[in-house]
């Protein structure tokens, strides 16, 4: 777990472990190591981990048996903070982290609510500390005359939601394949050609399609995982 995340730490466990039990890494009934041995392993207080255990417990995942230890529920966790996040490590999981690399308010492209500006922020998005994808994401104005990098956490919705009040109520997809950005150029060294490309447009709770975004994923190391349940 990292301080330098913009989550705190027992978030950062719970959402880790969100990913592990959709990814099946994490099985129904499956016991966790001790607490102690866990938060060693983690490094992290007990009582941290004992507050991200909380977390997961309330979102329905987590069944904590008194003497006996924490036993996992699976299932959907609809209020995750990476619920619409959909790249993996090749092996499941991977605990998300974004470096923002520049935000710029521009001429919105083509498609928007409003047709007048957006903000356009490109990140670097990273998987348990391993570079996996570049994004650029474009947010309409309308939701917000100005956006400091210095505010934007992990989850660009969670923001959202907490600063701006603005919920993403649904997206659509397209994935496909091409190279990488002149801009991205250097950020993904060890990154497998060609990389996939997903297309996002997204609406908020007013049926507005304030967001479209792209990302280019490292096809080597991550894959795109959408679970139907």
């Amino acid at each position: 777990m990292s301080a330098s995340h913009s989550l705190p730490i027992y978030i950062q466990i719970s959402e880790m472990l969100i990913r592990d039990i959709q990814a099946g890494r994490l099985l129904e009934g499956e016991r966790l190591p001790p607490e102690r041995d866990m938060a060693r392993q983690l490094g992290v207080s007990v009582g941290t981990l004992r507050k991200g255990l909380a977390d997961l417990t309330a979102k329905g995942l987590l069944e904590r048996r008194h003497g006996s230890g924490n036993y996992i529920r699976s299932g959907p966790a609809s209020d995750s903070i990476y619920a619409f996040f959909r790249l993996e490590l090749v092996g499941g999981g991977g605990l998300p982290t974004a470096d923002v690399l520049s935000v710029a308010t521009l001429d919105a492209p083509d498609g928007f609510a409003s047709g007048g500006t957006a903000h356009r922020i490109r990140r670097l998005r990273k998987l348990s500390g391993t570079p996996a994808a570049i994004e650029e994401i474009w947010l309409d104005a309308i939701c917000s005359p100005s956006l400091d990098p210095k505010d934007l956490s992990e989850s660009l919705y969670h923001f959202y939601r907490s600063r701006l009040g603005l919920w993403i109520q649904r997206a659509e997809d397209r994935i496909g394949t091409g190279p990488l950005p002149d801009w991205g150029s250097g950020l993904m060294p060890d990154a497998a050609e060609p990389l996939g490309v997903v297309d996002r447009v997204s609406w908020d709770q007013h049926s507005r399609n304030i967001e479209i975004s792209r990302t280019w994923y490292d096809s080597g190391h991550v894959r795109y995982v959408s679970r139907l349940k």
